[in-house]
């Protein structure tokens, strides 16, 4: 009997583990989508007309992450030479995914910088970590901007749905940024995983999420707790703007609602889109959607 109850131990022991190893690849590795595919896709549902960009001045950027790897990315100088944006792409998705947000910004003179995140599109990196090494990425990527355009520019940042809880992690380490637009973001990794767990996998948290940050931690140096927008906005004084579909079904709307209430300085503002699911604030609510950046910007003064 003893012998029957251990080998069912060790079975659930190997099935937890097994399950929890598949949950850090889909994390850590997860299926990347071809830049080509990105950018038909983002001209098929209107991100931008390929004739116009293609008529935009444009720099081909490489910047030197601190990891060692190369960031891939664009620089569009807009009429104001000192005021620059940098858009983060989200999670499978690269640069061309940021087209249409950057448009917005250099409606503005804003100069624009897109780039691929690690381990995306044309940039290095063997991994992904929901921002925890992105957003070292993204304030090297700040410190090229400040490099070229000089210190007393400003700079504002725009994230989706992984970039946005990239964007919302850089606030905390860097205070030179102007301000941030945070467009379907979570407020933290163990609740969008405990989500996409129970919805995806029909899976309950434990013991899996707890074993997964392990084996994540061994792998990449990542414990999935110490990925937490909401917790690293707390103390952030910098402006920051959530935008959030109301019928996002991937990251619920109530993270963005959670992240503005719990922002306790500086200035804060939100906007949930109707009829919009994840990430498709912009592509249902074209008008409303750069009015209410504009607004944002007007009332931060840029």
């Amino acid at each position: 009997m003893k012998i029957v109850l251990l080998m069912f131990l060790i079975l659930i022991m190997i099935i937890v583990f097994a399950i929890s190893w598949r949950l850090t690849n889909v994390v850590i590795y997860p299926i990347v989508r071809k830049a080509e595919f990105t950018y038909e896709k983002e001209i098929e549902q209107g991100g931008f007309i390929e004739e116009e960009f293609n008529k935009l001045e444009r720099e081909e950027i490489t910047i030197k992450s601190t990891f060692g790897y190369d960031l891939k990315g664009m620089y569009f100088p807009g009429k104001n030479p000192k005021k620059t944006v940098i858009i983060c792409h989200g999670i499978k998705c690269n640069l061309y995914n940021s087209i249409k947000y950057m448009k917005i910004f250099m409606g503005k003179g804003f100069n624009g910088v897109i780039y691929d995140h690690r381990n995306h599109g044309s940039s290095g990196g063997e991994n992904t970590t929901f921002g925890y090494y992105e957003k070292q990425d993204l304030k090297t990527v700040a410190d090229w901007v400040f490099e070229k355009n000089g210190e007393d520019s400003i700079v504002g940042i725009h994230g989706e749905s992984m970039g946005a809880g990239t964007i919302l992690q850089n606030a905390a380490i860097d205070d030179r940024i102007a301000f941030y637009v945070a467009d379907c973001p979570y407020s933290s990794m163990e609740g969008i995983l405990q989500l996409r767990l129970k919805e995806d996998y029909k899976l309950p948290s434990f013991p899996f999420i707890a074993v997964a940050s392990l084996i994540s931690k061994l792998r990449v140096g990542l414990f999935f707790s110490e990925v937490s927008p909401i917790k690293d906005i707390q103390k952030v004084e910098t402006p920051i703007f959530f935008i959030h579909g109301m019928e996002d079904t991937y990251i619920p709307k109530e993270m963005s609602v959670e992240m503005y209430k719990n922002k306790k300085i500086g200035i804060r503002d939100i906007y949930l889109a109707p009829n919009a699911d994840h990430a498709e604030s912009y592509i249902k609510n074209k008008k409303e959607y750069k009015e209410h950046v504009y607004k944002f910007l007007e009332k931060i003064n840029f």
